[in-house]
C-alpha cells in the first residue's frame, strides 16, 4: 500500500493535492453525485479547495526547448488557451465521467458542438439521417450549410424504427438524434439505433442536453458521441453559453482537432461555471423532475388543453421506453410541450399567445434548463426560420407551447399557467 493510501483525514493536506481526484478519474466505484463534486479537479502547489479559474491566453515556457517540445507533443502540457486550459480540461473530465465517456471536448456552444461533430465525422458525399424532431438551429445548420459542402441529408420520424432502417443508404455515416427532442421531448430507441448503427457502420450521435447523465447515458445506451448544449441544464441556471461532445479517446481525438484548428473553443470563466453547475446536477435534475411531472398532470386534466408531450405521462407512447432508458426513478426531464385548444374568438396561434402573455411569474425566452421556469412558442421563436412544411414534420404547430419547468414551487407554477388557460 503505497503512503498516500495509507493514512488518517489529519494527513491530507500534507499528501499531494491530487491523489483523491486521481483516483476519481481512474474509474474506482464512486457514485454519480461523489463524481459531480470530484472529479477532474486540477489542484496548483497553492492546494486550492474550490476549483481556480485560469484566465490566461498563453503560457510561459522554462526555455526555448522546453517550448518546442510542448509543441511537437514531446512534452504534454498547455500550449495555449484555444485548445489547452487548466480550467475547461477540469469541465471536460468531470463531464466525461459523469456520462461514463473515456473522454469530453468543450465548445464554446451547443451549436458549436454539432459543428464539430459535423466538421469531425462527415465529408463531402457522405449521408447524415437526422430525426424530424430537432431544434430549429441544427435543421438549418444541417440543411443551409452542411449540404451546401456536398453532405446528403435526410429525416425521419425519431419514434419510427423502421423508418430509420429504410432510410440508411451505403453512404450513411452518422444518424443524429436528439433524445428526448425540441420541443415535443420525444424519445428514440437508443438501443434499437445502437445496434442499425453497428450493423452499417454508422456513428450514433445523440444530443443528451434535455436529460443530463442524471438520467440517461447514451453511451451506456449503444450511442458512439453524446452531445450537449452546457448552456442550459449543466449550468442550471442561464448564466453562460458553451457546449460539450463525450465519447471514445479516438472520436474525441478527431472532434479536439477541429476545435483546436477552428476555434471553437470554451473560454475559461463558462468551463468553471459549467463545473459548479455539475456539483448539483442531480439534485437539481431530481427537483425539476418531481415538479414537472405535477405540471403534466394539471396540464392534461385542463379543458382548453388538446394534447401533453411529455413521456412522463403514463399513457404516452413512449413512456415504457423513457422509463427503460432513464436511470432515475420518475426521472423524465422537465421539458414538455402543450398544444391549447382554439376558442370562438382566438385561433389556435393567438390562444397559445394569450396563454403565454398571461403568465407573470414564468419568463418568457427561448432558454431552457434554468432554475427559472420558461415558456416559448416555438413556431415563431426556436422553429421560426424553417418552412410550414417542415415545422408540420417536426410536430411543431402554431397552436404549440414549449415549457422548462423550474424549480419554483410547484404550486407557483402551475397557477401562473392556469391564468391564461382558465381564460381562453
Amino acid at each position: 500500500m503505497s503512503q498516500s493510501q495509507n493514512h488518517d483525514e489529519n494527513s491530507l493536506n500534507k499528501l499531494d493535492p491530487n491523489w483523491r481526484n486521481d483516483a476519481l478519474d481512474l474509474g474506482l466505484d464512486y457514485g454519480m453525485q461523489t463524481i459531480a463534486v470530484r472529479a477532474g479537479q486540477h489542484r496548483t502547489d497553492e492546494g486550492e479547495h474550490s476549483e481556480p479559474i485560469f484566465t490566461t491566453s498563453s503560457y510561459v515556457y522554462r526555455s526555448s526547448a522546453d517550448a518546442a517540445a510542448h509543441f511537437d507533443g514531446t512534452k504534454t502540457g498547455n500550449v495555449y488557451s484555444r485548445h489547452t486550459n487548466p480550467s475547461v480540461r477540469t469541465f471536460e473530465r468531470r463531464l466525461a465521467a459523469l456520462e461514463n465517456g473515456e473522454r469530453a471536448v468543450a465548445t464554446a456552444s451547443g451549436m458549436g458542438a454539432i459543428l464539430t461533430m459535423c466538421l469531425a465525422y462527415l465529408k463531402a458525399g457522405d449521408h447524415l439521417l437526422a430525426a424530424n424532431q430537432l431544434f430549429g438551429s441544427s435543421i438549418g445548420l444541417f440543411n443551409n450549410y452542411m449540404a451546401k459542402f456536398g453532405v446528403e441529408v435526410s429525416y425521419v420520424d425519431c419514434f419510427d424504427n423502421d423508418a430509420w432502417t429504410n432510410a440508411v443508404q451505403p453512404n450513411t455515416k452518422v444518424i443524429y438524434c436528439e433524445s428526448p427532442s425540441n420541443p415535443l421531448a420525444q424519445i428514440c430507441d437508443i438501443g434499437y439505433l445502437s445496434e442499425l448503427c453497428k450493423a452499417n457502420d454508422i456513428l450514433l450521435v445523440v444530443d443528451n442536453c434535455f436529460a443530463t447523465p442524471a438520467l440517461q447515458r447514451p453511451l451506456d445506451l449503444g450511442a458512439d458521441v453524446v452531445i450537449h448544449s452546457a448552456t442550459k441544464y449543466l449550468d442550471g441556471q442561464g448564466r453562460v453559453l458553451g457546449g460539450a461532445l463525450v465519447g471514445s479517446d479516438k472520436l474525441m481525438q478527431e472532434a479536439f482537432t477541429v476545435v483546436r484548428s477552428g476555434g471553437i473553443s470554451m473560454s475559461p470563466f463558462n468551463a468553471w461555471v459549467f463545473t459548479k453547475g455539475l456539483e448539483t446536477l442531480k439534485l437539481r435534475m431530481q427537483a425539476h423532475c418531481q415538479n414537472a411531472n405535477q405540471v403534466a398532470e394539471f396540464l392534461v386534466n385542463h379543458p382548453n388543453v388538446s394534447t401533453v408531450h411529455f413521456s412522463g405521462l403514463s399513457d404516452h407512447s413512449a413512456h415504457e421506453l423513457a422509463t427503460r432508458q432513464h436511470h432515475m426513478k420518475d426521472g423524465y426531464g422537465a421539458i414538455m410541450g402543450f398544444e391549447v385548444k382554439a376558442s370562438d374568438s382566438r385561433d389556435t396561434k393567438e390562444a397559445a399567445w394569450h396563454v403565454i402573455d398571461s403568465t407573470q411569474m414564468v419568463s418568457i425566452t427561448n432558454n431552457l434548463g434554468d432554475a427559472k421556469t420558461t415558456i416559448t412558442h416555438p413556431a415563431t421563436t426556436t422553429h421560426f426560420r424553417l418552412t410550414a412544411e417542415a415545422r408540420a414534420e417536426a410536430g411543431v404547430k402554431d397552436g404549440l407551447i414549449r415549457l422548462s419547468v423550474g424549480l419554483e414551487d410547484v404550486e407557483d407554477i402551475i397557477k401562473d399557467l392556469a391564468r391564461g388557460l382558465d381564460s381562453l
